[in-house]
């Protein structure tokens, strides 16, 4: 594979705070679609959701101690250095720059996120930009909203060696095999109660957590 033709993925959200269900899925997406490199990363301020309670730069410091030294995952803070929401077609736009018109660049969304897809900002660019792979929900065949199977059905296709065919404009669901069904609510809820995060989180989120009492119940 030539340098052009790297493929190059990202995969967006909160990380409030990653765990090892988030982590287990990057992997499992890594390996899926051979990628060369995962880009983890953190929204400064979702726009589609309240502020986290922690800051962005704690979460980012999470995300880094959890990804450790994990092969072909990167802990990346662009959209901590812009200001106002983050929104993904910039951070592609950012990506795409940097690695070329003709690499693969993917950008990965869980199935909740993606039902509201017809919500974010300029929807059609990301497709401009990127490839879009939508990690399946078990058990979910529901037809999708109208609006929705309007912006991406006549871009789907069924295979990831179909997908990686051009540099971006394809739309891919993805079944990940693991399907660790963990929150990152379920685990602020434990922190905020005092009760066990064991096996949820990677030991060293775990112990910054516990070391900066981030997540506990303020008095």
């Amino acid at each position: 594979m030539s340098q052009a033709e790297q493929r190059i993925g990202m995969l967006g959200g909160t990380f409030d705070p990653v765990h090892l269900g988030h982590l287990r899925s990057a992997v499992e997406l890594h390996e899926a679609l051979s990628l060369d490199r995962l880009h983890m990363i953190p929204a400064q301020q979702p726009p589609l959701r309240g502020r986290p309670q922690v800051s962005a730069q704690q979460r980012f410091e999470l995300l880094a101690a959890g990804i450790g030294d994990t092969p072909g995952l990167v802990a990346d803070a662009r959209e901590l250095r812009r200001e106002g929401p983050s929104y993904s077609a910039d951070t592609l736009a950012e990506l795409r720059a940097e690695v070329g018109d003709q690499a693969r660049l993917v950008m990965a969304i869980g199935f909740d996120a993606f039902l509201r897809l017809t919500q974010w900002h300029r929807p059609e660019r990301l497709f401009e930009l990127a490839h879009l792979v939508v990690i399946a929900r078990p058990g979910y065949n529901d037809p999708l909203p109208a609006s929705l199977m309007e912006l991406v059905e006549h871009r789907r296709v069924d295979s990831v060696e179909t997908l990686m065919q051009r540099p971006f404009g394809g739309y891919f669901s993805l079944a990940l095999p693991s399907l660790m069904a963990i929150s990152a609510t379920y685990v602020r809820e434990c922190l905020e109660a005092g009760k066990s995060v064991r096996y949820l989180l990677p030991d060293p989120v775990e112990r910054a957590i516990e070391q900066d009492s981030l997540y506990r119940q303020r008095e």
